[in-house]
């Protein structure tokens, strides 16, 4: 079976970001293709920044940017190789849960029931070290790849394709989805844009 790898930059309040994932999760289960998936952050506030001085990561802790804590709790579950333990947890919190992934509860919950040690996960996520990975992920998406938005797939020939699904494949779709998908994405480097017209209501 062909390892099929590549880097997947995203933010998790991108609701592209659950869909991609949660069929990910599908293609993973089904046994029939092997993932080998490097998740890459990606600041959708970073992107959408007035001042060009202010950075997402340089930001005080006083002040919120939106989705940055989901990104220090991600890098601190890295601390203790827990990161997929707290991944889907986070998306499904907020996408399919509704909740606040800026509010410090919510993540302190979702840390404890993915397992982690809390003590740790604690000083973890008040080190502001944790933003480094932030900031080298971003500025490398914008500086090798052109990343603009969340989902991005880099594949290892350099090819990227910036996906959104119309909503969350379901079982019997997702694998020929992500065939096709990985198909034109890194083997269709000719074919610049895809873009589906949505005729007025």
């Amino acid at each position: 079976m062909e390892a099929i790898e590549f880097d997947l930059f995203y933010d998790y309040t991108c609701p592209f970001v659950y869909r991609a994932a949660e069929m990910l999760e599908v293609v993973k289960e089904s046994g029939e293709r092997e993932l080998h998936v490097t998740w890459k952050f990606f600041s959708l506030a970073q992107v959408n920044a007035n001042d060009p001085e202010w950075t997402a990561w340089g930001a005080p802790d006083s002040e919120t940017v939106r989705g940055r804590l989901a990104f220090r709790a991600a890098a601190a579950a890295r601390c203790q190789d827990a990161f997929e333990s707290l991944h889907m947890p986070l998306l499904l919190a907020r996408h399919r849960d509704r909740e606040d992934i800026d509010d410090p509860g919510v993540i302190k919950r979702l840390a404890g029931a993915a397992g982690l040690d809390g003590d740790r996960f604690g000083a973890d996520l008040a080190d502001r070290r944790t933003l480094e990975a932030l900031a080298r992920d971003h500025s490398e998406a914008r500086a090798k790849h052109g990343v603009f938005g969340t989902p991005t797939f880099v594949f290892p020939n350099g090819a990227a394709a910036y996906v959104r699904l119309a909503g969350v494949p379901s079982k019997e779709d997702a694998l020929r989805i992500f065939d096709r998908l990985v198909d034109i994405a890194r083997g269709e480097q000719s074919i610049l844009e895809i873009k589906r017209p949505v005729a007025p209501v």
